[in-house]
């Protein structure tokens, strides 16, 4: 074939991939779907627009569909610093140089965990359900069991972020379907009878405590005000309903909505807390109004739109299977049995991680929590807050790679809040110049110790932070943006610096006194320990910070001192991983015997995921001391822990170990008891469970899925290079990121990439590397999405 036939072929092909794959999104049908009600808060359908969320059970004769608003918490600011604390530090880490862990462990838990009762107090707070809308329904006699539909479904579409539900009785089809609107900002519930005059219904809404109901006029309205744990006036609330109905009547109560015979209803909710002064009594009355004023096709249109603008710039096809047309939790089922044979599945859970982030946090409020946005409850479990040793990072750890950079900003901005309360702890426990941030925080700006030694007097909070915040740079390249996070950065590099001491033994700088996360260890005496100096995880996370704040230093042309102070201390900082005897990495300084082997956590592998200090090319010896850790460690825990060994070993390159992994995530459950050991698996509405409900396993194996696929950490782009057996027949994926601001399509079959496109803002070369063979090519050009 002549030179200019085979350019042109080429062409035809690239221009014919690029425009499948530009309409793969709107061919694909995304949904979750279920032939019978919620029976449980874990089979509802999340719905969320950022900031407002609701979960409907889509029952028949009373419908419950719990509300949320993601700034409403109970607590306030506090001071709980020791300021006497760094007086003990000298002989804290006297007794740990000495071997004398359990006794350095005791003057910690006496001298150098937070005043009062921390985490466990009412001025700490906790992220609280807004409360419950319910619907009781009058079919003309019909109620209670009697109440028995024909033809029942019920369907979240994450194309569109709407849920709905019919259902056929009393030879009547009744339809609803709901949406948190990105729009107006409301909540948006319409339901529609196919035959006039049969909708009857009482409208009521309430939350466990704290709270008054009343209606004025049509409007109903209910408000409260959280306890502060001081003098009980903490955050404020009002939530606001009002409906629209074509035929029959509305009338009220002294405590509900009362629909007689109508034949369509829709039913508006406004909700807002006073979360940073926010007015949020006028401002939910505007948005209710602003939505009643419009018709109902335009709002629902305009949400749509809002929302497909970010959902809509990633498309993954992995084939369909034999069980794509069962009911999800059928589906699930079948999953665990057979996950080779539906591929489609992890297609799915993926594009709904995607689908959650969008719909748990928006720029300008808050990053999402232990729950999303979403509780059902007043006493969340962990309080629902924001855990800096692995949930919080975790919750963001897929936004850059799959498409919804911006969503980092949030986290950014919590971040940011810590800085000043980080610097009082600085120098109230360590005398040290920066500011830290220690194991748990919330919306209050909490950086005290937690209130106890064994996982309180974690290092590492604030740096690995820092690396979710570099992240966003890593993959945007937005300078704007590195410069503004720069003095954060910063100033954690400044703490680690300031509060690192001389190892006798090896001559190097480590963290003391510290832990690895939540976890303990034998001492040569037979007694246990989890305060030690220099745990792994420190070492890697410090590694890893200086050499970003000195990269940040060289881009922005600034700070040459500190920049000159860094690369000095980098010299004297660990290695990114030491190998035991045993040929695993070390999880403390020392070679000390784990009180359990099968620990959840797995922090002492930060190096090879977030961080890219092992990887498989470059530190070979390393890597394979990671494999082993991992198979002594073995597959279970809660979701999040597995979520995290599905990430390792994504990035150890072995994809049918990762897709086990999946599988395990993937696996049904019901179970909702507190769990710190083995467990996970997801509830029917896929929600990740620990258990209890967590949702960091969502996105935590998310963004497994995602470096399966694609990895940009090593110096190049690598794609497939964890291809697990199960998706080699066939796949597609447009709009994955990759370090460097690259957008990447890709396409495969038999397990061979058989075309890809690299753009960029501006064409710029690259490595790739695609089918074991790494190439530098230049990309073409993209625009901005």
């Amino acid at each position: 074939m002549a030179v200019g036939n085979k350019r042109l072929l080429s062409g035809l092909i690239t221009l014919a991939f690029v425009f499948y794959t530009l309409n793969l999104a709107a061919q694909q049908k995304l949904r979750l779907w279920y032939n019978k009600p919620a029976n449980m808060w874990e089979e509802t359908l999340p719905l969320g627009n950022g900031r407002l969320g609701m979960t409907p059970d889509g029952g028949i004769s009373k419908e419950k569909i719990v509300l949320n608003d993601i700034t409403l918490w109970s607590g306030s600011p506090q001071d709980a610093n020791n300021y006497e604390a760094n007086k003990s530090l000298p002989a804290i880490r006297k007794l740990i140089l000495e071997g004398k862990n359990e006794e350095a462990q005791a003057l910690v838990n006496r001298d150098f965990v937070c005043k009062g009762p921390g985490s466990a107090g009412a001025q700490w707070g906790k992220f609280q359900t807004l409360g419950a809308l319910e619907i009781d329904f009058n079919y003309g006699g019909l109620a209670g069991h009697a109440a028995i539909p024909k033809d029942y479904h019920r369907e979240l579409s994450l194309n569109n972020a709407i849920a709905n539900s019919s259902y056929t009785l009393n030879g009547v089809k009744y339809t609803r379907e709901y949406f948190s609107s990105f729009d107006d900002d409301v909540n948006v519930i319409k339901i529609v009878a196919d035959k006039p005059g049969t909708i009857n219904c009482r409208i009521t809404i309430s939350r466990p405590e704290k709270f008054a109901v009343k209606t004025m006029g049509e409007e109903l309205q209910m408000s409260g005000q959280l306890d502060n744990g001081t003098d009980g006036k903490g955050m404020q609330y009002i939530a606001r309903v009002k409906t629209s109905v074509k035929g029959g009547s509305v009338s009220t109560d002294q405590h509900a909505i009362i629909i007689k015979d109508a034949t369509e209803l829709i039913i508006y909710i406004s909700a807002a807390t006073d979360f940073k002064g926010f007015a949020f009594k006028e401002k939910t009355s505007e948005f209710l109004e602003a939505a009643l004023k419009k018709p109902y096709d335009v709002q629902k249109t305009k949400h749509i739109s809002n929302f497909s603008k970010l959902f809509r710039r990633l498309s993954l096809d992995l084939g369909s299977g034999t069980s794509h047309d069962l009911p999800t939790d059928v589906r699930l089922g079948m999953f665990y049995k057979r996950a080779d044979q539906d591929p489609g599945l992890a297609a799915l859970f993926f594009q709904y991680a995607r689908y959650l982030s969008i719909s748990s946090t928006r720029v300008g409020l808050l990053p999402p929590n232990l729950q999303g946005l979403w509780a059902k409850e007043i006493n969340t479990p962990w309080n629902g807050d924001y855990h800096l040793d692995v949930n919080v990072q975790m919750n963001h750890w897929p936004l850059e790679v799959s498409n919804l950079s911006e969503l980092n900003l949030p986290l950014a901005d919590l971040v940011k809040g810590l800085v000043k309360p980080g610097e009082r702890t600085a120098k109230a426990y360590y005398n040290a110049q920066g500011w830290i941030a220690h194991v748990i925080t919330n919306v209050w700006g909490f950086t005290e110790p937690g209130e106890s030694a064994s996982w309180g007097a974690a290092n590492a909070g604030s740096g690995w932070l820092c690396n979710n915040l570099w992240e966003h740079y890593a993959f945007s390249m937005d300078r704007n943006y590195l410069k503004d996070i720069y003095p954060v950065l910063k100033g954690s590099a400044e703490f680690y610096k300031s509060a690192q001491i001389k190892d006798p033994k090896t001559g190097w700088m480590v963290t003391s006194p510290s832990v690895s996360p939540e976890n303990t260890f034998y001492l040569p005496n037979g007694k246990t320990a989890s305060i030690s100096m220099g745990p792994t995880i420190d070492n890697q996370i410090i590694r890893e910070l200086f050499t970003n704040v000195i990269t940040a230093s060289k881009v922005l042309d600034m700070d040459v001192q500190f920049r000159k102070e860094l690369e000095e201390r980098l010299k004297l900082v660990p290695p990114a991983g030491v190998i035991s005897k045993d040929g695993r990495i070390q999880e403390w300084i020392e070679d000390y015997k784990e009180t359990d082997l099968q620990h959840r956590h797995i922090s002492h592998l930060y190096g090879l995921y977030p961080a890219s200090l092992i990887t498989p090319n470059s530190t070979p010896e390393l890597a394979q001391a990671a494999r082993k850790t991992l198979e002594i460690r073995g597959d279970d825990g809660p979701s999040w822990t597995i979520a995290y060994k599905l990430l390792f070993w994504a990035r150890l390159q072995d994809g049918n170990r990762a897709f086990k992994l999946l599988r395990e995530i993937l696996k049904p459950t019901r179970r909702t008891d507190i769990n710190y050991g083995a467990g996970g698996g997801v509830y029917p509405n896929m929600l990740s469970a620990g258990p209890p409900f967590q949702i960091d396993g969502n996105f935590g194996a998310s963004a497994g899925i995602a470096e399966m696929m694609l990895q940009s950490h090593d110096g190049f782009i690598d794609l497939l290079p964890a291809l697990p057996d199960a998706w080699k027949a066939y796949g597609n994926i447009k709009g994955l990121k990759a370090r460097g601001n690259f957008t990447v399509d890709m396409a495969w079959k038999d397990g061979k990439i058989i075309s890809y496109k690299i753009a960029s803002p501006t064409p710029t070369k690259v490595k790739v590397k695609a089918n074991g063979i790494t190439r530098e090519i230049m990309s073409s050009s993209a625009l901005p999405n």
